[in-house]
């Protein structure tokens, strides 16, 4: 959703724009039950189970699910409403900016647990989380 954003952003139309922002509130509907899955998972898997790797991945979750549904649900449907009126203005683009932010620190937390997790698994080594 981030590289499609900024992408139609910078080197498409904004009919382009609207119809990458539609299909990210469209998508939305697949990605967030993936991920609530995913960490449902995690949580069955690594039960009664604690250390730094573990840890870390649970206080990572509720950052993530909270971010996604007060900040980047919300965001996506506004902009994707705005979009569609051709309302490219400063609201739009700072709204733009917040979900930019947050999508981004959402993704630095989702590749810090796949990271976790592919450790705890042996199929890297990774030093335990500080």
């Amino acid at each position: 959703f981030w590289v499609a954003t900024v992408v139609s952003e910078v080197f498409l139309s904004f009919d382009s724009v609207t119809t990458v922002k539609w299909a990210i509130v469209y998508a939305m509907g697949v990605l967030i039950p993936a991920l609530a899955l995913t960490g449902a998972t995690g949580f069955a898997m690594a039960r009664g189970r604690h250390g730094g790797r573990l840890d870390a991945k649970r206080r990572r979750m509720p950052i993530v699910a909270a971010n996604g549904i007060l900040v980047l649900t919300p965001c996506a449907v506004y902009l994707a409403t705005k979009a569609e009126t051709g309302a490219f203005d400063m609201r739009f683009y700072g709204v733009q900016a917040v979900e930019l932010i947050i999508g981004a620190v959402n993704l630095t937390l989702i590749a810090r647990n796949v990271a976790d997790g592919l450790a705890l698994t042996g199929r890297i080594n990774r030093r335990p989380a500080a």
